[in-house]
């Protein structure tokens, strides 16, 4: 590879698989491309720089954005990640950035043959079908019934063939659709395609908000002593959490296996081993931090929200013989480490 294209190069996911990228092939141009939507996200953009990528300010609801010198991998990375969003009936910019930009993407690298990784999600699940997974609840957490009967659901958790037709917010949608396109680009025109439906990444230099990077967002209120609630489900709601690195090291895997680019999609997340509940996630981070914060309950459910969700990992794990090796306690660490380090420059994206 000569050059890789990274969209949403300057968000969370983008800047670290950017990092990564370019130290992995130093011989290769890394450009993160970002319209910097997202608060935090331009305090990204040093330490892009210093790792030897380039940043370009661009947005992928303009096709022209993406210049006209080709490109070997293009990662999607941008995105509106809120499962709110669209929520309050503005709805353009998660549909214009989310599928819209998709698309501008995938015929830019039509153009371009090169290879397309697209980073989609757990969300794309619809609501009904995973608050229909048979739940019992123990004194921290919700887990799998026993003997569930469920197509693509086990102890291991959800795997690429649960069922997927149902409503499940705009951000679902949007990247559901999206993956539809890249598989039709796949099959038609022979785009070397790979999806990633993630769970819940986490890890240093997540600009974690309340409805989206929990992890993040529990590390700072502890860490600036401001109040969290568990809203709905008192706190026993379950999702499993991999940490960013670990992501890419998965992803260099793929890359240098080019005969998986064929439109096919894989489940990646930590799965059981590496799972918590809101109510065990503060315990983990009070630890940590070494700070007992003010939890408040709040008993409404979002229409948004799921009590469950854990990732059947297997396949991906098989297929590039890959396996995380952070645990929930390291990634929390990693990731209070980071907010000590950086304090003064973080308080305005946290609110401390």
């Amino acid at each position: 590879m000569k050059r890789i294209l990274i969209t949403g190069g300057a968000g969370f996911v983008g800047s670290n698989l950017a990092l990564r990228l370019r130290a992995e092939w130093p011989a290769c141009a890394v450009v993160a491309l970002d319209n910097f939507y997202r608060k935090g996200s331009e305090l990204n953009v040093g330490r892009l720089e210093k790792g030897g990528v380039t940043v370009q300010t661009g947005d992928v609801r303009e096709a022209g954005s993406f210049g006209r010198e080709p490109y070997d991998l293009v990662i999607d990375a941008a995105a509106e990640p809120s499962v709110l969003a669209g929520a309050s009936g503005d709805v353009r910019y998660v549909l214009d950035t989310n599928l819209g930009g998709t698309l501008n993407l995938l015929e830019a690298a039509r153009g371009w043959n090169a290879r397309v990784l697209f980073i989609s999600t757990s969300r794309i699940y619809p609501l009904a079908a995973l608050r229909a997974i048979p739940l019992v609840e123990t004194e921290t957490r919700f887990e799998i019934a026993a003997n569930p009967g469920m197509p693509g659901l086990s102890a291991h958790g959800i795997a690429e063939e649960f069922p997927v037709g149902g409503a499940r917010t705009l951000y679902g949608a949007t990247k559901f659709a999206s993956e539809i396109m890249a598989q039709e680009y796949a099959a038609q025109w022979g785009l070397k395609v790979l999806i990633n439906r993630c769970g819940v990444l986490a890890g240093p230099w997540q600009m974690g908000r309340v409805d989206q990077g929990v992890t993040a967002l529990w590390v700072a209120a502890h860490h600036y002593g401001r109040p969290l609630s568990y809203i709905g489900y008192g706190g026993k709601q379950v999702r499993d959490v991999l940490h960013i690195d670990d992501f890419a090291d998965l992803v260099i895997r793929q890359i240098r296996r080019d005969a998986f680019w064929d439109g096919r999609i894989y489940n990646v997340g930590g799965g059981r081993e590496i799972s918590f509940s809101l109510r065990e996630l503060t315990r983990c981070v009070s630890n940590i931090v070494g700070r007992q914060i003010p939890l408040g309950e709040d008993p409404q459910i979002r229409a948004s929200d799921v009590p469950f969700y854990l990732t059947d990992r297997r396949r991906v794990m098989a297929d590039f013989e890959w396996r995380p090796g952070r645990n929930l306690e390291t990634l929390i660490g990693d990731t209070a480490k980071w907010m000590r380090d950086h304090e003064t420059l973080l308080r305005p994206v946290f609110g401390g």
